[in-house]
């Protein structure tokens, strides 16, 4: 009975392969860095403890609503000039509405900021509206010094509404005056339709007000909500993204992480879907930049999942404020964010390099046009994936032609190692001879399974930030863009989880049926001495899928449950329709009965390996 041997390269491409695979499952990982307090999640607050002093300035600086003289006169030996904004009608816990047809925003009179954000045409998980501010998560302030020693925080000092028109533009002036023509003013202005509105901060008649020599500080904070079915998968995609430099893009926030970057233009709280993001015309000088873990345990049901702050000096001109910047609440959605022009979409993880580009330039649009056609997104997916596999099938072919190559030299190269079994370094020689007069090389079969890494690596980014899949259900799947569900365990399996996701499954089935059709075929009937369990291969890549993609988008398991079934049915084709061993065997012999013309290289090595083998015939005298 004929002894199979090893197919080398099917092996070589499965390493590689997995290698790549367990490196991009590293890099997004789903585990993220627990806290180390004690505190609860749900419990975490944005502000930073701070000490007695503090405190007590704090609790100076706020106003309460002047009715009285004496009341006046308190504010204003507390605030200065400001106590001026204390005997304003203004000077109560109201709000102001701004809204479109796609947004509504409540700005608080107190602090001025923006205090409630809702998007009206969007759910979470639970059927619940989508708002990224709200219930104190996020905090706008200014800090400053005034040119009587006094240091004031805009959040706790009461501002002036103006609402009114500008032709289809909603315009908010907030003012905190010290009066009637002196004021710091934040100016908000909503678009009919639009995600993105103008925000200005700029000061009047404030010159001889601040202190010049002390920095205003911007301190925008804000606590990630969970919208997400998987708060571990959600959290994954949830990071602090910025633009610096000019058009340089960088993010934190995969763990604890601390950043200072210099003429940063724009600051985006990225919450996997969702995003709340700054953007200035006038870059900012530095920036100090942070991002907290909220999520302690991911067993615990969650309310936020990581805390963003951004620490930024503002810069005085003539003694006053000027700052023409943008507030953008809104989907992160490649399309939406792309038609801004501001560089915007790239806080969506599309990866780099080439990666990026096969997204950005292939995957993207054309996923977009069979979604504009089709009747699913699920539909969309299977569709997208037979022409990508239609695309790479010649490159299937190669691999196959050469597994074939490798399986009709088999026997020849069974004799060389009975034949030379004693001398390592002739058996090389001898192999190689046989390699170069056929045609064939071990390593052939690398090259097609490395061609298809790019297009593996694009769509395994590609579908966890496709926006259009969220909440889009296809068969059993409730969510394309979340794990799928038929089965609730009562107990939680470490990497895997607290459900089983069909999916998966289905895609690790398909893979195993795959390796045996290309490793199982060429695997050793009795393992060789000092050979690795060459089984553990054909299991390795179906129990990664298993696990791993268990609370991956289900959109991304559907793919390659689809991927892979097509390409054994186009590896099914070319093997019994297209490929014939007899004619390759034949092919095989007709190149080996030809003279063969060795290039430099083969020369070179073959007169390295006579005379190594010289060398030990020598040594064994």
């Amino acid at each position: 009975m004929e002894e199979k041997k090893i197919d080398i390269q099917s092996i070589i491409g499965f390493i590689l392969i997995g290698g790549i695979l367990i490196w991009m499952l590293y890099t997004n990982s789903l585990e993220q860095p627990k806290e180390e307090t004690g505190t609860p999640a749900t419990t975490e607050q944005v502000t930073t403890p701070t000490n007695a002093d503090q405190q007590l300035a704090n609790q100076n600086n706020t106003t309460a609503p002047a009715t009285d003289s004496a009341a006046i006169a308190q504010a204003q030996s507390r605030l200065g000039a400001f106590g001026y904004s204390a005997t304003l009608p203004s000077a109560e816990d109201k709000t102001t509405v701004l809204e479109n047809d796609v947004l509504r925003l409540e700005v608080a009179n107190k602090g001025g900021y923006i205090e409630e954000a809702v998007l009206k045409n969007y759910k979470t998980y639970d059927s619940i509206p989508v708002y990224l501010v709200k219930d104190g998560n996020a905090k706008f302030n200014l800090n400053f010094t005034t040119t009587d020693g006094r240091t004031l925080d805009t959040e706790n000092l009461y501002f002036e509404p103006s609402i009114s028109k500008n032709g289809g533009d909603q315009v908010l002036s907030m003012k905190l005056k010290i009066s009637d023509n002196e004021f710091l003013e934040y100016r908000y202005a909503i678009k009919p339709g639009g995600y993105m509105m103008d925000f200005n901060i700029r000061s009047q008649g404030l010159a001889n007000t601040f202190n010049a020599s002390q920095p205003i500080n911007l301190d925008w904070q804000l606590k990630g909500y969970r919208h997400s079915k998987s708060i571990s998968y959600e959290n994954k995609y949830t990071v602090l993204g910025y633009e610096y430099e000019g058009d340089k893009y960088d993010d934190l926030g995969h763990g604890e992480d601390e950043e200072t970057e210099k003429d940063v233009s724009y600051i985006a709280y990225k919450q996997h879907f969702f995003s709340s993001i700054l953007l200035t015309d006038t870059p900012f000088k530095t920036s100090k930049l942070t991002s907290q873990n909220l999520v302690e345990d991911e067993e615990i049901d969650t309310v936020y999942t990581k805390a963003f702050t951004a620490n930024i000096p503002l810069e005085l001109q003539a003694g006053e404020l000027n700052y023409n910047m943008n507030w953008y609440y809104g989907p992160t959605d490649y399309k939406i964010l792309k038609d801004y022009d501001r560089n915007l979409d790239e806080i969506v993880p599309l990866g780099w390099g080439i990666f990026g580009w096969i997204n950005k330039y292939v995957f993207i649009p054309f996923f977009a046009f069979l979604s504009s056609v089709l009747p699913s997104y699920g539909i969309a997916i299977i569709v997208m994936t037979i022409v990508v596999r239609i695309v790479l099938s010649p490159v299937t072919y190669k691999s196959y032609l050469s597994q074939a190559k490798m399986k009709v030299l088999r026997p020849e190269i069974n004799e060389i190692n009975e034949k030379y079994k004693d001398n390592a370094m002739k058996k090389q020689q001898e192999t190689m001879k046989l390699y170069s007069k056929a045609g064939a090389s071990p390593m052939s079969g690398c090259l097609p399974a490395l061609m298809q890494i790019p297009i593996f690596y694009a769509l395994f980014q590609f579908f966890p930030s496709a926006f259009q899949l969220r909440q889009k259900s296809f068969l059993w799947a409730d969510d394309l863009s979340s794990y799928d569900v038929i089965a609730e365990l009562p107990f939680h399996i470490p990497f895997y989880g607290e459900h089983v996701s069909l999916f998966p499954i289905l895609a690790s089935v398909a893979i195993f049926i795959y390796m045996q059709m290309t490793t199982g075929q060429s695997m050793q009937a009795n393992q060789q001495p000092g050979m690795p369990n060459m089984k553990f291969l054909m299991y390795l890549s179906p129990i990664m899928m298993l696990f791993f993609f268990n609370n991956y988008a289900s959109g991304l398991s559907l793919y390659y449950f689809t991927s892979n079934l097509i390409t054994i049915g186009i590896m099914l084709v070319i093997k019994h329709v297209i490929v014939d061993e007899d004619k390759i065997h034949a092919k095989i012999q007709a190149n080996k009965a030809k003279p063969k013309k060795q290039n430099r290289f083969t020369r070179k090595m073959q007169e390295m390996m006579e005379q190594a083998e010289e060398q030990q015939k020598r040594n064994k005298k």
